[in-house]
Protein backbone atom coordinates (compact mmCIF):
# COMPACT_ATOMS: atom_id res chain seq x y z
CA UNK A 1 0.00 0.00 0.00
CA UNK A 2 1.17 3.56 -0.35
CA UNK A 3 0.53 6.79 1.32
CA UNK A 4 -3.04 7.04 0.76
CA UNK A 5 -5.76 4.84 0.95
CA UNK A 6 -7.29 4.89 -2.45
CA UNK A 7 -4.24 4.50 -3.86
CA UNK A 8 -3.05 1.79 -1.91
CA UNK A 9 -5.99 -0.50 -3.21
CA UNK A 10 -4.76 0.59 -6.74
CA UNK A 11 -1.43 -0.31 -6.32
CA UNK A 12 -2.36 -3.68 -5.10
CA UNK A 13 -4.65 -4.63 -7.38
CA UNK A 14 -1.99 -4.39 -10.30
CA UNK A 15 0.10 -6.39 -8.61
CA UNK A 16 -3.12 -9.30 -7.14
CA UNK A 17 -1.50 -11.43 -9.83
CA UNK A 18 2.56 -11.11 -9.42
CA UNK A 19 2.59 -10.58 -5.98
CA UNK A 20 4.26 -13.47 -5.11
CA UNK A 21 7.14 -13.18 -8.25
CA UNK A 22 7.49 -9.72 -7.20
CA UNK A 23 8.22 -10.54 -3.18
CA UNK A 24 10.59 -13.29 -4.68
CA UNK A 25 13.07 -10.88 -6.75
CA UNK A 26 12.88 -8.73 -3.82
CA UNK A 27 14.17 -11.66 -1.56
CA UNK A 28 16.14 -13.94 -4.14
CA UNK A 29 19.70 -12.85 -2.66
CA UNK A 30 18.66 -14.57 0.77
CA UNK A 31 17.99 -17.72 -1.64
CA UNK A 32 14.94 -17.89 -0.11
CA UNK A 33 11.49 -17.53 -0.97
CA UNK A 34 8.07 -16.17 -0.18
CA UNK A 35 6.66 -19.66 0.11
CA UNK A 36 9.23 -20.32 3.35
CA UNK A 37 8.72 -16.70 4.79
CA UNK A 38 4.88 -17.58 4.95
CA UNK A 39 5.72 -21.47 6.60
CA UNK A 40 7.66 -19.52 9.04
CA UNK A 41 4.57 -16.93 10.00
CA UNK A 42 2.12 -19.79 9.75
CA UNK A 43 4.40 -22.03 12.39
CA UNK A 44 4.76 -18.94 14.85
CA UNK A 45 0.73 -17.90 13.85
CA UNK A 46 -0.40 -21.97 15.26
CA UNK A 47 2.42 -21.59 18.24
CA UNK A 48 1.20 -18.99 19.62
CA UNK A 49 -2.70 -20.16 19.28
CA UNK A 50 -1.73 -23.50 20.46
CA UNK A 51 0.07 -21.14 23.88
CA UNK A 52 -2.98 -19.08 24.68
CA UNK A 53 -6.04 -20.86 23.28
CA UNK A 54 -5.10 -24.48 23.69
CA UNK A 55 -5.77 -25.43 20.13
CA UNK A 56 -6.40 -23.28 17.34
CA UNK A 57 -9.03 -25.67 16.19
CA UNK A 58 -11.30 -23.78 18.40
CA UNK A 59 -10.42 -19.97 16.96
CA UNK A 60 -12.17 -17.92 15.03
CA UNK A 61 -9.35 -16.26 13.31
CA UNK A 62 -8.88 -12.71 10.94
CA UNK A 63 -6.93 -11.57 8.54
CA UNK A 64 -6.55 -8.48 8.41
CA UNK A 65 -4.79 -7.11 4.67
CA UNK A 66 -4.77 -10.22 4.14
CA UNK A 67 -3.90 -10.02 0.16
CA UNK A 68 -3.78 -12.48 -1.74
CA UNK A 69 -4.41 -14.89 1.01
CA UNK A 70 -0.74 -16.72 0.62
CA UNK A 71 -1.30 -17.84 4.22
CA UNK A 72 -4.76 -19.58 3.84
CA UNK A 73 -3.94 -22.78 2.65
CA UNK A 74 -1.71 -23.41 6.01
CA UNK A 75 -4.01 -21.76 8.44
CA UNK A 76 -7.58 -21.89 6.86
CA UNK A 77 -8.05 -25.90 7.38
CA UNK A 78 -6.35 -25.11 11.19
CA UNK A 79 -9.00 -22.48 12.57
CA UNK A 80 -12.21 -23.27 13.02
CA UNK A 81 -13.18 -20.18 10.40
CA UNK A 82 -11.20 -17.91 8.62
CA UNK A 83 -11.50 -14.72 7.43
CA UNK A 84 -9.61 -12.46 5.49
CA UNK A 85 -9.98 -8.60 4.81
CA UNK A 86 -8.21 -6.41 2.10
CA UNK A 87 -8.75 -2.95 0.59
CA UNK A 88 -7.72 -4.70 -2.77
CA UNK A 89 -10.55 -6.10 -5.08
CA UNK A 90 -8.18 -7.91 -7.61
CA UNK A 91 -6.11 -9.33 -4.57
CA UNK A 92 -8.94 -10.52 -2.95
CA UNK A 93 -10.25 -12.11 -6.13
CA UNK A 94 -7.13 -14.37 -6.47
CA UNK A 95 -7.34 -15.08 -2.54
CA UNK A 96 -11.07 -16.27 -3.25
CA UNK A 97 -9.83 -18.17 -6.52
CA UNK A 98 -7.24 -20.02 -4.32
CA UNK A 99 -9.06 -20.77 -1.33
CA UNK A 100 -12.52 -20.70 -1.25
CA UNK A 101 -14.77 -22.26 0.32
CA UNK A 102 -12.07 -23.20 3.47
CA UNK A 103 -12.13 -18.84 4.09
CA UNK A 104 -14.47 -15.98 3.96
CA UNK A 105 -13.43 -12.73 2.35
CA UNK A 106 -14.17 -9.03 2.24
CA UNK A 107 -13.17 -5.73 0.65
CA UNK A 108 -13.02 -2.86 2.37
CA UNK A 109 -12.30 1.21 2.79
CA UNK A 110 -9.38 0.28 4.97
CA UNK A 111 -10.70 2.21 7.93
CA UNK A 112 -13.90 0.45 9.73
CA UNK A 113 -13.35 -3.61 9.38
CA UNK A 114 -16.90 -4.46 8.18
CA UNK A 115 -17.46 -6.40 11.40
CA UNK A 116 -19.29 -6.29 14.69
CA UNK A 117 -17.46 -5.78 17.79
CA UNK A 118 -16.19 -8.88 19.02
CA UNK A 119 -17.07 -10.93 16.22
CA UNK A 120 -13.59 -12.76 16.62
CA UNK A 121 -11.30 -14.62 18.92
CA UNK A 122 -7.63 -13.60 17.08
CA UNK A 123 -6.97 -10.67 14.65
CA UNK A 124 -3.47 -10.77 13.18
CA UNK A 125 -1.72 -8.96 10.36
CA UNK A 126 0.77 -9.47 8.78
CA UNK A 127 3.52 -6.58 7.12
CA UNK A 128 0.85 -4.66 6.57
CA UNK A 129 1.30 -1.74 9.50
CA UNK A 130 4.25 -0.04 7.31
CA UNK A 131 1.98 0.05 4.26
CA UNK A 132 -0.87 1.86 6.27
CA UNK A 133 -0.36 5.98 6.53
CA UNK A 134 0.97 6.74 9.71
CA UNK A 135 -1.80 9.09 10.73
CA UNK A 136 -4.23 5.85 10.60
CA UNK A 137 -1.97 3.43 12.60
CA UNK A 138 -4.06 4.26 15.86
CA UNK A 139 -7.61 3.81 14.28
CA UNK A 140 -6.04 0.60 12.70
CA UNK A 141 -5.06 -0.98 16.11
CA UNK A 142 -8.40 0.18 17.66
CA UNK A 143 -10.29 -1.66 14.80
CA UNK A 144 -8.52 -4.68 15.58
CA UNK A 145 -8.93 -4.33 19.42
CA UNK A 146 -12.84 -3.36 18.47
CA UNK A 147 -13.45 -6.92 16.83
CA UNK A 148 -11.74 -9.06 18.97
CA UNK A 149 -14.20 -10.60 21.83
CA UNK A 150 -13.26 -10.56 25.34
CA UNK A 151 -10.15 -12.75 25.97
CA UNK A 152 -9.71 -12.46 22.73
CA UNK A 153 -5.50 -11.63 20.82
CA UNK A 154 -3.86 -9.46 18.13
CA UNK A 155 -0.84 -10.32 16.30
CA UNK A 156 1.14 -7.59 14.44
CA UNK A 157 4.14 -9.01 12.34
CA UNK A 158 5.92 -6.48 10.82
CA UNK A 159 9.17 -5.70 9.13
CA UNK A 160 12.69 -5.14 11.69
CA UNK A 161 14.01 -1.94 10.55
CA UNK A 162 17.07 -2.57 12.34
CA UNK A 163 18.30 -5.77 10.15
CA UNK A 164 20.12 -4.43 7.33
CA UNK A 165 18.93 -7.47 4.73
CA UNK A 166 15.28 -6.74 5.83
CA UNK A 167 16.24 -2.76 4.79
CA UNK A 168 17.79 -4.31 1.15
CA UNK A 169 15.03 -6.78 0.75
CA UNK A 170 12.24 -3.36 1.17
CA UNK A 171 14.41 -1.09 -0.99
CA UNK A 172 14.33 -3.90 -3.76
CA UNK A 173 10.35 -4.40 -3.53
CA UNK A 174 8.41 -1.97 -5.91
CA UNK A 175 5.22 -2.25 -3.57
CA UNK A 176 7.70 -0.88 -0.63
CA UNK A 177 8.51 2.16 -2.46
CA UNK A 178 6.39 4.22 -0.12
CA UNK A 179 6.76 2.34 3.34
CA UNK A 180 6.94 3.54 6.31
CA UNK A 181 8.24 0.66 8.55
CA UNK A 182 7.90 1.03 12.22
CA UNK A 183 9.92 0.11 15.40
CA UNK A 184 8.99 -3.17 17.24
CA UNK A 185 8.42 0.31 20.36
CA UNK A 186 6.39 1.73 18.33
CA UNK A 187 4.15 -0.79 17.23
CA UNK A 188 4.20 -1.55 21.45
CA UNK A 189 2.81 1.79 22.08
CA UNK A 190 0.29 1.56 19.13
CA UNK A 191 -1.40 -1.41 20.42
CA UNK A 192 -1.51 -0.17 24.29
CA UNK A 193 -2.75 2.96 23.47
CA UNK A 194 -5.85 0.95 21.23
CA UNK A 195 -6.37 -0.87 24.64
CA UNK A 196 -4.95 -3.70 24.34
CA UNK A 197 -2.64 -5.49 27.76
CA UNK A 198 0.08 -7.73 28.21
CA UNK A 199 1.65 -6.73 25.35
CA UNK A 200 4.77 -8.54 24.34
CA UNK A 201 7.31 -8.21 21.35
CA UNK A 202 9.45 -10.85 19.93
CA UNK A 203 11.95 -10.63 17.02
CA UNK A 204 11.81 -13.96 14.43
CA UNK A 205 13.92 -14.71 11.49
CA UNK A 206 17.31 -14.61 13.55
CA UNK A 207 17.29 -18.30 11.84
CA UNK A 208 15.95 -19.37 9.25
CA UNK A 209 13.19 -21.46 11.15
CA UNK A 210 11.43 -23.10 8.80
CA UNK A 211 9.94 -25.57 11.41
CA UNK A 212 9.27 -26.28 14.78
CA UNK A 213 12.61 -27.45 16.13
CA UNK A 214 14.29 -24.32 14.37
CA UNK A 215 11.58 -21.96 15.57
CA UNK A 216 12.76 -23.15 18.95
CA UNK A 217 15.95 -22.69 18.45
CA UNK A 218 14.94 -18.95 16.57
CA UNK A 219 13.18 -18.05 19.72
CA UNK A 220 15.91 -18.42 22.05
CA UNK A 221 17.48 -14.98 20.34
CA UNK A 222 13.88 -13.78 20.52
CA UNK A 223 14.38 -10.66 22.52
CA UNK A 224 17.89 -9.68 20.18
CA UNK A 225 16.68 -6.87 17.89
CA UNK A 226 18.53 -8.83 15.15
CA UNK A 227 15.73 -10.77 13.73
CA UNK A 228 14.39 -9.71 10.01
CA UNK A 229 10.68 -9.47 11.38
CA UNK A 230 9.03 -9.49 14.41
CA UNK A 231 5.65 -9.73 15.74
CA UNK A 232 4.00 -8.34 18.95
CA UNK A 233 1.48 -9.57 20.44
CA UNK A 234 -1.54 -8.19 22.82
CA UNK A 235 -4.80 -9.35 24.87
CA UNK A 236 -8.28 -7.69 24.97
CA UNK A 237 -9.91 -7.47 28.89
Amino acid sequence: MTQEIRPAAEVFDEYGKTYSDTVNDAVSFTGLDVDFFTRVKAGYILDICESHFGDAASVNALDVGCGVGNFHDILGPEFQALTGVDVSSASIDQAVSRNRPKTTYDVYDGLRLPYADGSFDLTFTICVMHHVPPAQWPAFSKEMHRVLRPGGLALVFEHNPRNPLTMRAVNNCPFDEDAVLLKAEATIDLLKGAGFHDVERRYILSVPAGNRLLRKVDSMFSRIPFGAQYYVSAKRD
